[in-house]
C-alpha cells in the first residue's frame, strides 16, 4: 500500500469522531420538529426550549474544546477514546430522555464528547499527514462531517415518515440512538492504528516516533531520506521548545507572531459559523417554513442539502494542496454573501402566503448550493488551517482556543436563530450577508498561504511574513524536498544538509 493512502485511510478512520459531530448537527433539525418531541417538551416556551436544545450540545463542545488542551498526557489516541466514552454517555441519556432536563443533560455531555473528538482529531491528522497532502487528509474532517449529516438527515427523514403523527416516540428516539454506534466503533478501534509520531518525540519516545514515521511514510523503512530528514526537523523543534518555559493559554497571546496566529484561528472559526450554515442546519424545517414549505418537505430537503454538502467536502479534498487555502477562503466567502442576499430578497418578495413555486425553489437551490460552496471551502479549512499553524508545544493550545470560537459563536446562533426567525424574518439573512463580505475582505488582507509547508515551518512563517499578505513574497528558509533534503539559507548563503 502506498504511504499517502495508508496516511488518508488512518484519517478516514480518526474522522469518524467527526461523524458524530455531523450526525449530532443534522439530526436535531428532525428531533425538534418532530411531532412527539413537541409534544412531550415543547408545549411551553418551544422556541427557547429548542434553542436551548441545540445550544447545550455546543456549550458543552466549548467546554470539551477547553479540557482538550489539558489532554496532552493522554496521547492524542487515548483523548480520543475518552471522549468516545463521554459521548456515548450522552447519547443514552439523550435516547431515554422522559423530561426536559435529561435532553439538556445528555446534549450537554455529547457536547462535551464532540468538543474533544473534533479539537483532537485534526491534530492527529495533521502531525500524521505528509506536507504535500495534509489539506486533503485534515479536510476529512468536514468530509465526515458531511457524511454524519447525510445519515442523520435520511434516518431523521425516515422516522419521520413512519412515525408522524402517531405520538411514537421512537420518531426521534431512534435518531438520537443511532449515533452510539459509531462512537462505540471508534473508541474501540482506535488503539489499533498510530499515536502521532510528533507527540511520541514530544513525550521522550523518539525511537518509537522514528519507527511511526517510517511506517506512515515509507513501509517501515527508518532509514529512508525522507524519513530521517523529517525527523530531525521535528526533533530540531521540540527540542527548541523544551528550552523554553512550559505553554499556557496567556503565551497564545505573547509576542505579535503568536498573537497573529490566534487571532487568525479565532478568526477563522468565527467566520465559519457567521456564514449562516448552523442556523440552516439546526432548524431548516422553521426557515424553510418561512416560504410555505411543510415540515416532511424540508426535511427531504434537508437530506438532499446534505448530499451536496458531501459533495462540496469531496471537491475540497480534491483542490485544497492544489488551489490553496488562501483562494477558497476568499472566493468561498464572497459566492456565500450573494447566496444569502438573493435568498433574503426571495423571503421578502415572496413570503409563505404567496403561491409562488418557481421563487421557493430558487429558494431550495440556493440552499443547495450554497450548501456545496460552505463545504467545499469555509467548512473544511476551518478545522485543516488552525491544525497546521502552531507549533508542537502550542498546538494543543492554539487549536483548542479556535475550537472554543466556533462553539461559542455556534451557541449563540443555535440560541438566537429560532426566535430570529419567528421575530424578523428575512431580516435575519442580512446579518449573515455582512458577515460573508466582511469575512472574504479580512481573509484577502490577513491570511497567509500555508499550502506545501511544513509544520515546523510555522514558526518561521508568522515571525518573518509580512502581517498585510497581499503580494508578499515570503518563502521558508528551510524544507524538505522531494529528495528529502534539509535545505536552509545561512549567512554564508544557500547550502545542503
Amino acid at each position: 500500500m502506498k504511504s499517502g493512502v495508508y496516511q488518508f485511510l488512518v484519517g478516514c478512520f480518526a474522522a469518524i469522531g467527526s461523524f458524530l459531530f455531523g450526525y449530532d448537527l443534522g439530526v436535531i433539525a428532525e428531533v425538534v420538529a418532530s411531532d412527539s418531541f413537541k409534544t412531550l417538551f415543547l408545549q411551553t416556551d418551544g422556541d427557547t426550549r429548542s434553542g436551548t436544545v441545540v445550544a447545550l450540545f455546543t456549550g458543552g463542545c466549548f467546554v470539551g474544546a477547553f479540557l482538550a488542551s489539558y489532554s496532552d498526557p493522554l496521547g492524542r489516541r487515548g483523548t480520543i477514546l475518552m471522549a468516545c466514552c463521554i459521548f456515548v454517555v450522552g447519547g443514552i441519556i439523550q435516547t431515554a430522555g422522559v423530561v426536559i432536563a435529561m435532553l439538556y443533560v445528555g446534549r450537554l455531555i455529547a457536547g462535551v464528547g464532540v468538543g474533544f473528538l473534533t479539537m483532537i482529531i485534526p491534530i492527529y491528522q495533521a502531525e500524521l499527514s505528509h506536507r504535500k497532502i495534509r489539506g486533503k487528509i485534515t479536510s476529512l474532517q468536514q468530509l465526515f462531517n458531511a457524511i454524519g449529516q447525510i445519515f442523520a438527515t435520511w434516518i431523521g427523514y425516515g422516522c419521520y415518515m413512519t412515525y408522524a403523527g402517531t405520538g411514537d416516540s421512537r420518531e426521534w428516539r431512534i435518531p438520537l440512538a443511532c449515533q452510539i454506534v459509531p462512537a462505540l466503533f471508534l473508541g474501540g478501534l482506535i488503539f489499533l492504528f498510530p499515536e502521532s509520531p510528533r507527540w511520541l518525540c514530544d513525550h521522550d519516545r523518539a525511537e518509537e516516533g522514528l519507527r511511526t514515521l517510517a511506517k506512515l511514510h515509507a513501509h517501515g523503512d527508518i532509514n529512508d531520506p525522507y524519513v530521517i530528514a523529517e525527523y530531525e526537523l521535528i526533533q530540531a523543534q521540540i527540542a527548541e521548545e523544551h528550552s523554553q518555559k512550559s505553554i499556557g493559554y496567556i503565551d497564545l497571546f505573547k509576542g505579535w507572531p503568536n498573537l497573529r496566529r490566534t487571532i487568525l484561528v479565532m478568526a477563522i472559526q468565527a467566520s465559519c459559523q457567521m456564514t449562516g450554515v448552523s442556523a440552516i442546519q439546526y432548524f431548516s424545517p422553521q426557515i424553510f417554513a418561512q416560504i410555505g414549505i411543510s415540515t416532511g418537505e424540508s426535511l427531504l430537503f434537508q437530506g438532499v442539502t446534505a448530499i451536496f454538502a458531501f459533495l462540496g467536502t469531496a471537491v475540497c479534498i480534491a483542490t485544497i494542496d492544489s488551489v490553496g487555502r488562501r483562494p477558497l477562503e476568499i472566493y468561498g466567502c464572497l459566492f456565500l454573501c450573494a447566496t444569502f442576499a438573493v435568498n433574503a430578497a426571495i423571503i421578502k418578495v415572496f413570503p409563505a402566503s404567496t403561491a409562488s413555486t418557481g421563487a421557493h425553489w430558487a429558494f431550495v437551490a440556493l440552499t443547495w448550493l450554497f450548501n456545496f460552496v460552505f463545504f467545499w471551502t469555509s467548512g473544511p479549512l476551518s478545522w485543516s488551517i488552525p491544525a497546521e499553524l502552531f507549533g508542537t508545544a502550542m498546538r494543543l493550545k492554539g487549536v483548542s482556543w479556535g475550537a472554543m470560537t466556533s462553539f461559542a459563536f455556534n451557541t449563540m446562533i443555535g440560541q438566537v436563530t429560532p426566535i430570529a426567525v419567528s421575530s424578523i424574518g428575512w431580516q435575519y439573512y442580512l446579518v449573515f450577508v455582512v458577515c460573508n463580505l466582511g469575512n472574504a475582505i479580512f481573509f484577502w488582507a490577513f491570511l497567509p498561504e500555508t499550502k506545501g509547508l511544513n509544520l515546523e515551518d510555522m514558526n518561521e512563517l508568522f515571525r518573518d511574513h509580512p502581517t498585510f499578505v497581499p503580494r508578499s513574497n515570503w518563502v521558508p528558509s528551510s524544507h524538505i524536498d522531494e529528495d528529502a533534503q534539509i535545505y536552509a539559507k545561512g549567512e554564508q548563503g544557500s547550502y545542503k544538509i
